[in-house]
């Protein structure tokens, strides 16, 4: 099995459009979450974090799903030095909705139809960039970005590219907003992800990109993603396990193909959505992965949950945090209020860190585990 290098990663959100800005805002505790009155999405105010929308201004060739892609892939790119030409070279798309938004605001007409198919946004990218290779898509539910990595690194292993860009995004849009509403999932004020008294999820809107390859980087610090692993819950269309044993097993697997321990492992990035069901889930999960004596933190207090993006964006923040031997904690997280105890960051924590465990869960049940080691 080759080790699979990360060569550069990028993050465009509310907060900042590279990787570094991001994580410098999360260390000052900034978050781009808060109450919005947007009429076009949603009749009462809800709680996210969103992009500004002259962000997308300028971009007439592009949809704004496919201009923050566009504008996280050209930074991850350039900071790689890679040439997209390259036939040894691909692009992995991650997204859960992509331009379903486009549905909300214009006919719907056959040209329309085909516009808000994935492979459009794919194909458009991949020909904007010079990609030679068909893109490969990945859209499972919340756990998309994540995916994306592990789809990536089997890629590189069987040999079938030396070098992969993996990118994701979402945008809120009034359809993704009334679902996550419908459940009574969406919390009115700041997400408290592991808190007792958490009461839902903020969403959020942003696209993050790796680049991965077989070949290191000529840089010092080289990242490696070290192993990975999927499952399914088979339990419920969107409750989760209630006892965690599908995640732990994709944590099982990631650690093993990795080849690290419990104790190898310095912090975990979990999926953490604040909701009374996956956090409980992920507790136990942690708990029979005999990780719990980690550092756990959540990112969604800072930038809601990123949907298709979140794997990615939340691997890219733990990625700094190796470079930077500094863990974020869980904005929001106040009261220990989990099944099962697990060690909530809830100051930054500046000390030698050496590999993580990012976990993520979604509708459907789906799992999802990679372990991150600095070598």
């Amino acid at each position: 099995m080759k080790k699979v290098f990360v060569l550069s990663r990028n993050i465009v959100s509310p907060l900042g459009n590279t990787a570094k800005a991001n994580f410098e805002a999360l260390c000052a505790g900034q978050t781009s979450v808060k109450i919005h009155h947007d009429a076009s999405r949603s009749e009462v105010p809800f709680c996210a974090s969103l992009m500004d929308p002259a962000f997308f201004e300028g971009t007439p060739s592009f949809t704004p799903f496919e201009s923050v892609l566009k504008a996280s892939v050209a930074d991850a790119v350039t900071q790689a030095g890679i040439d997209p030409s390259d036939p040894g070279t691909a692009l992995i798309l991650s997204s859960t909705k992509g331009n379903i938004g486009r549905l909300e605001q214009y006919p719907v007409t056959d040209e329309l139809k085909k516009e808000v198919a994935l492979t459009v946004s794919a194909e458009r990218l991949a020909k904007h960039f010079g990609f030679v290779n068909p893109p490969v898509i990945v859209s499972h539910a919340c756990i998309s970005g994540t995916l994306a990595i592990i789809t990536a690194k089997r890629l590189i292993d069987a040999g079938k590219y030396k070098t992969i860009v993996v990118a994701g995004a979402d945008l809120i849009t009034r359809f993704i907003l009334s679902g996550f509403q419908s459940f009574h999932a969406v919390s009115g004020t700041l997400c408290k992800p592991f808190d007792a008294n958490r009461d839902g999820i903020n969403l959020g809107e942003a696209a993050a990109t790796v680049v991965l390859s077989a070949d290191p980087s000529s840089g010092n610090e080289k990242i490696i993603i070290g192993g990975g692993g999927v499952s399914n819950d088979a339990n419920h269309i969107s409750g989760p396990s209630r006892t965690g044993e599908e995640l732990f097993m994709a944590i099982d697997r990631a650690m093993k193909e990795a080849g690290t321990g419990a104790a190898d492992i310095d912090f975990i990035s979990a999926h953490g959505t604040a909701t009374v069901y996956n956090d409980d889930m992920e507790s136990r999960a942690i708990n029979l992965g005999g990780v719990q004596g980690a550092p756990v933190n959540s990112l969604k207090g800072y930038y809601g949950h990123t949907l298709g993006a979140a794997g990615l964006l939340e691997t890219v923040i733990s990625i700094e945090s190796l470079c930077n031997n500094k863990i974020i904690p869980t904005k929001g997280f106040e009261t220990p209020g989990t099944v099962e105890p697990i060690s909530v960051c809830s100051t930054l924590i500046e000390k030698p860190v050496q590999a993580f465990l990012k976990t993520a869960s979604g509708f459907g049940g789906c799992n999802a585990a990679i372990v991150v080691v600095k070598v």
